[in-house]
């Protein structure tokens, strides 16, 4: 159906605008319940591990603090609109390659801290109705039927009293799943799941306990009450056209400015710490009306505004940036295609592009990452552009050094081409009406006022996962630890091409006037709570709370707009610990504020600063704590600058008591050495490159593999087509998905056409066990349609 494409998650991340993600996410409600849509499948909240996750244009951010704060207010956003929000997957899935068979090996620090306390937020601060679990296994165990995360600390820990759905295809043992807290699975498998769980019944496996409060929380989610006026809307059509003025002003808020440089074209300042404007000529942007331009790249008509897989969108209407340019107060005086989308070299575009650029004041140029670069099913191997548009900029900025480069990527790439741009917009995929606002941002109509969800490093060498993502082999073994974007990038004090939080705007807002105050313990929020001890009390005895975040100091600052036009600021607090016995991070970000300013205006600006803020997961105790000691908090405009500082002393305390998986690796280290000597070298397939058994778990890409030519030959018809689709430009999510499936979800996804048995006997056939492979699947198919008829007819019979 159609409906408002918003800007992607990576895009929306940006604006670090809690006020608007609650505003889309009512916008998402209200077309899903006019639709009659009960559970809205998302937000995506995982952590970004590396850019090149294909599907990271779905998800917030690297840093967990920010997504969850966001994801949490569109939670709120969509279920106020009488729809279930349902956050998703959860957990620790990073990679596209392999998702629905790899195995997250992770230390429950790591797990804790970075992957997990997204959700946690979400779950305690906006109650969905719905969480969606993850395909891959976590710690050996699928994360549908694992009970470390959805019992012990979804459900016990975090009180999440509603329903988990599988990933489409994610169930693997709907017996286990029953046990562990897996409430659905999804797409229904027909009446295979069902027979394995009344035999678990009749053989004592299930408690029947279990399968009821499985039932129930179905039956729960099925009766919920809520309003659904939105339901109800009198005109659709004006409600579309409400949703895209939203859409609009989403993008041009999720725009970052990376650069902006005097109009005659001088070299980029450094990224840190540069301010707009400091130059002794005005910046290049905006542009004054009646400003010639010429309009360069493919993607200027034909723009990339949204990713490709299960995400995708029919969106109501799309306006592409040259057509919303040409309806500006600028002068479009010539439009080239530029290049060709899918990389091949075309001189004769090229010189056109060059000829146009010539004759215009400023050449406005879009690149950007095309179709099969980001998508669902599939991971980058870099984070490059491709060669001719890199190419073509440089030839570009050769006659007209006033070149403005709009980028449309879902996640970081690698920007050393950007020395070529006077200056730089990044609007990641900016949705239906991105093209709208960049001619908003062009002309200064709207403030660029984003500021990067994500770290741009300079090269992908300087990712710690870039020798080893995504895992080929059974196991993705996370020995990077809490080292993840940002955080590796400044404690390693690698150079970046723009740091997290980066962002330049079309004014200037001082900081000034930092003051910590501490909040004493009676006046804080939930202070009575069970558990609870002062802020400079002694340890409490680690019982469980009620999870609600107590407040333990505020921070306070004065905003100043010293420019002449109103303009927005995401003021960004960081906290380090310099004196800790634990290893850390140099600093993560702990709190955040969006301020809108007038010009000359100023405003105190008040962040909270909750237990969250300086906690750790001390896994000798198994337990929440805050290290005692000094804590140093940053304010500043991006992760490396460091504008106002302040100190809050703390008292050693043990906040919560979280109890550990005990298949998970104790320490980082440990999960460090079992990466070297059980993953590497991860060098394409050769790893599991030998003639071997396949299993149920397998997937269809093992079928290389395969002992029988008939699974080896199945391999090459599927490559085939996939390399066909690539050719074409548009990623097939149909093939991916078979390319990454494993057998066991030829029954999940087969509607009960297929079930187990079937499953083993195609095992069979590929591992050359051909006459027993084809008995079992005829004996399995005529025993599975008789008992699948017999138990509907029993089911209809209640």
């Amino acid at each position: 159906m159609p409906a408002t494409c918003f800007p992607t998650a990576s895009a929306l991340a940006s604006s670090w605008d809690v006020e608007l993600l609650g505003e889309v996410g009512a916008a998402l409600g209200a077309e899903a319940a006019a639709h009659g849509v009960d559970v809205l499948l998302g937000p995506g909240l995982n952590i970004t591990r590396d850019p090149r996750c294909g599907r990271a244009f779905e998800y917030f951010s690297e840093d967990p603090h920010l997504a969850g704060t966001l994801a949490a207010a569109m939670v709120r956003g969509i279920q106020s609109r009488g729809v279930s929000a349902c956050p998703k997957h959860f957990a620790v899935n990073s990679q596209e390659t392999r998702r629905m068979a790899s195995d997250s090996i992770v230390d429950e620090r790591t797990l804790r801290e970075i992957y997990l306390t997204a959700f946690e937020i979400v779950v305690r601060d906006a109650r969905p109705d719905v969480v969606m679990s993850s395909y891959n296994r976590v710690n050996g165990t699928y994360a549908h039927e694992n009970e470390h995360l959805l019992t012990q600390i979804l459900r016990e820990e975090w009180g999440f009293d509603g329903l988990v759905v599988s990933d489409w295809g994610g169930g693997n043992d709907p017996v286990a799943a029953a046990q562990a807290g897996g409430t659905l699975e999804m797409p229904s498998p027909g009446m295979d799941s069902v027979r394995r769980v009344l035999a678990a019944l009749d053989d004592g496996t299930l408690d029947e306990a279990d399968l009821d409060a499985r039932a129930a929380e179905v039956i729960a989610l099925a009766a919920r009450e809520r309003p659904r006026d939105a339901g109800r809307v009198p005109d659709p059509a004006a409600l579309l056209e409400e949703h895209h003025a939203l859409a609009r002003r989403a993008a041009a808020r999720s725009a970052v400015l990376l650069k902006n440089d005097p109009a005659a074209g001088t070299d980029h300042a450094a990224a840190a710490g540069a301010d707009a404007g400091d130059g002794p000529a005005a910046p290049l942007l905006p542009l004054a009306p009646g400003t010639r331009i010429a309009v360069i790249g493919d993607m200027a008509r034909t723009p990339r505004y949204q990713g490709a897989g299960s995400s995708e969108v029919n969106a109501s209407r799309v306006t592409d940036p040259a057509t919303a340019l040409a309806a500006s107060a600028l002068e479009v005086v010539a439009e080239t295609q530029g290049y060709r989308r899918d990389g091949t070299a075309d001189p004769a575009l090229r010189d056109q592009a060059v000829a146009a650029a010539r004759e215009a004041d400023v050449a406005v140029l879009f690149l950007g990452l095309d179709e099969m670069r980001e998508s669902e099913g599939l991971d980058r191997t870099d984070l490059a552009l491709a060669a001719v548009q890199i190419e073509l900029l440089a030839a570009v900025r050769a006659v007209n050094p006033r070149t403005v480069v709009v980028l449309a990527a879902g996640a970081p790439v690698e920007l050393g081409w950007a020395q070529d741009a006077a200056a730089l917009v990044h609007m990641h995929l900016a949705g239906q009406a991105g093209g709208q606002a960049v001619a908003d941002l062009l002309t200064g109509a709207a403030e660029p006022g984003g500021r990067l969800a994500q770290a741009h490093a300079r090269s992908l060498a300087d990712h710690p996962t870039a020798d080893s993502f995504p895992a080929l082999g059974e196991e993705a073994v996370y020995a990077e630890g809490l080292r993840v974007g940002y955080r590796h990038l400044d404690t390693a004090g690698i150079d970046v091409g723009f740091p997290f939080g980066f962002g330049l705007g079309y004014g200037r807002v001082a900081l000034a006037d930092l003051r910590v105050d501490r909040v004493p313990s009676a006046d804080r929020p939930s202070a009575d709570r069970p558990g609870e001890a002062a802020v400079d009390g002694a340890s409490t005895d680690g019982a469980p709370t009620d999870g609600a975040p107590v407040t333990l100091a505020v921070v306070r600052l004065t905003a100043t707009n010293v420019s002449d036009r109103e303009i927005g600021e995401i003021i960004q607090l960081y906290v380090s610990r310099p004196s800790s016995a634990i290893d850390r991070p140099v600093h993560e970000l702990r709190g955040f504020a969006r301020v809108e300013l007038g010009p000359g205006e100023s405003r105190e600006v008040a962040i909270e600063l909750t237990e969250r803020a300086f906690r750790h997961y001390d896994r000798d105790r198994e337990a929440w704590a805050i290290e005692g000691g000094d804590a140093v908090i940053t304010v500043g405009r991006h992760s490396r600058d460091r504008v106002l500082e302040a100190t809050l002393h703390l008292e050693d305390r043990v906040l919560e008591a979280a109890p550990a998986d005990p298949a998970a690796p104790r320490t980082a280290a440990e999960t460090a050495l079992r990466a070297i000597h059980e993953t590497r070298p991860l060098a394409g397939d050769a790893a599991v490159a030998e003639r071997r058994e396949l299993g149920p778990n397998d997937t269809l890409r093992d079928l290389e593999h395969a002992r029988s030519p008939l699974g080896r030959g199945a391999h090459r018809v599927l490559t085939a087509l996939l390399r066909r689709a690539e050719r074409s430009g548009q990623p097939d999510l149909n093939l991916l998905l078979l390319h990454n499936m494993p057998f066991r979800a030829i029954a999940k996804m087969s509607g009960g056409l297929l079930g187990t048995d079937e499953v083993r006997g195609i095992v069979d056939l590929v591992n050359g066990h051909h006459l027993a492979g084809l008995r079992r699947i005829a004996r399995a198919a005529l025993t599975t349609r008789t008992a699948s008829r017999s138990l509907a007819r029993e089911i209809e019979g209640r």
